[in-house]
């Protein structure tokens, strides 16, 4: 469990915008993915939830659970860059009900319509390890 400060920095770091989000999922045979994502938000200490549509990264989150969120800010040269390689497990989703319904709005509110109706499920993760994007044992408080 995080201390509540470093927790409520984490959750202004990750829930910040504009950002450039990726989440790297395998498949249980272990070929990977990568994706852009916007919609991932940090609810609590602990907690991501994000909308997916049908596509292979929700495919290979059933077959294998665990996956990387990755934060960018891009600076002027890449040791400048900033951001956060946030290891997740998948121990939800859902594709109809509250939690669906919820996403869907929330990605209306972001993206539009057109973007939510193609919204298949509402995930629920639980954060399992933070690293630095860069990581030269500085520890991830103090890379962002």
């Amino acid at each position: 469990m995080l201390a509540p400060a470093v927790s409520k920095k984490l959750m202004e770091y990750f829930n910040k915008q504009p950002r450039i989000g990726t989440l790297s999922t395998a498949s249980k045979d272990g070929e990977v993915n990568v994706a852009y994502f916007g919609s991932p938000r940090m609810i609590d200490e602990g907690t991501v939830t994000m909308a997916v549509r049908h596509n292979r990264s929700f495919a290979n989150l059933q077959q294998n659970p665990n996956a990387v969120f990755m934060i960018l800010e891009p600076a002027k040269t890449g040791s400048e860059w900033k951001g956060l390689r946030v290891y997740v497990k998948m121990i939800d989703h859902q594709t109809s009900g509250e939690k669906f319904e919820s996403a869907k709005a929330a990605i209306a509110r972001a993206a539009g319509e057109e973007a939510a109706k193609s919204i298949y499920a509402a995930l629920t993760f639980e954060i399992k390890d933070i690293r630095p994007l860069i990581d030269v044992g500085q520890g991830w408080e103090n890379s962002i």
